[in-house]
């Protein structure tokens, strides 16, 4: 009787602190997610770009639909199974595009709007995933093309009536009214190269859409044992906010000017642990100088 008891007070255990994590990103989300200490920010320039946010119609909306789907138990267990097992083989991104799991949400079509008014021919996703984040973006432009190295997101993807191109070669399908890399900088093995890449693929006075989950930590999910890139972006600074001035002086550097920036919580679909996972996000927008 013992040994039956253990996984159902196992099991309650997990519904309980997913329970108070559910409550905790229902309260956070209305306001602590947004939130910036302007007061950090010492670049006045830099500052009076700032653009505040607030969790809109369309955020609550995934966040309901992920604390659901957490909730449907047998599939979370089903879940829990597949990935010990496919994880011996496969990447974690593989694994959820396999499973049609872990969706992203970075901006809302509303918040994409207030950042950029942009309305515009064509548009490259570099790096896009399931593309959750690209269809935010989609409806202002006439053409929508994307990146990924994972096969099972290309799959999907592609089901999206996004055309992906070659991470190779996707610079040949430009110039591009616009290009975003949407939490991309900090998982690539070389940022500064990408961003070499977008500024010759980007169509004087194009976008450019970066967001960045500060504090900055990179992590290359194909370079074990270290996850470190070779090319190393040198964003520092105490605070966040500090990171954000350092973040977009880099890029700067690169040949890009600001235009607008806010923070925004990067959510993904949770599981049987957690209703749903947040990081801390900036969303900074950039032109072709």
């Amino acid at each position: 009787m013992s040994s039956s008891y253990r996984p159902r007070s196992s099991l309650t255990r997990i519904l309980i602190n997913k329970m108070t994590s559910e409550q905790e990103a229902r309260e956070k989300s209305e306001a602590a997610w947004y939130e910036v200490n302007l007061a950090n920010i010492k670049d006045d320039r830099i500052l009076s770009k700032f653009i505040q946010l607030d969790a809109d119609k369309e955020t609550q909306e995934f966040i309901d639909q992920s604390v659901d789907k957490s909730d449907w138990i047998l599939t979370q267990i089903y879940h829990n199974f597949a990935k010990a097992v496919l994880s011996m083989l496969y990447t974690q991104t593989d694994i959820n595009g396999m499973l049609g799991r872990g969706s992203m949400f970075v901006f809302s079509r509303e918040q994409y709007l207030k950042l950029t008014n942009n309305h515009s021919e064509s548009l490259i996703d570099l790096g896009a995933g399931d593309g959750a984040p690209t269809t935010s973006m989609a409806a202002s432009f006439g053409s929508v093309f994307a990146t990924e190295t994972s096969a099972p997101m290309r799959k999907i993807l592609q089901s999206k009536n996004i055309k992906v191109v070659d991470v190779g070669s996707w610079t040949e399908s430009g110039p591009f009214d616009a290009i975003s890399c949407l939490n991309l900088l900090d998982r690539a093995d070389n940022p500064l190269t990408i961003l070499a890449s977008i500024k010759s693929s980007l169509k004087q006075q194009g976008l450019l859409i970066v967001a960045l989950v500060l504090p900055f930590k990179p992590y290359v999910e194909s370079n074990p044992p270290t996850h470190k890139p070779s090319e190393p972006l040198h964003i520092k600074g105490g605070t966040t906010e500090q990171q954000l001035e350092s973040a977009v002086g880099v890029i700067e550097a690169a040949g890009f000017q600001l235009v607008s920036w806010s923070r925004v919580p990067y959510l993904c679909e949770g599981d049987l642990n957690k209703s749903i996972y947040q990081l801390n996000d900036f969303v900074i927008i950039f032109k072709h100088k």
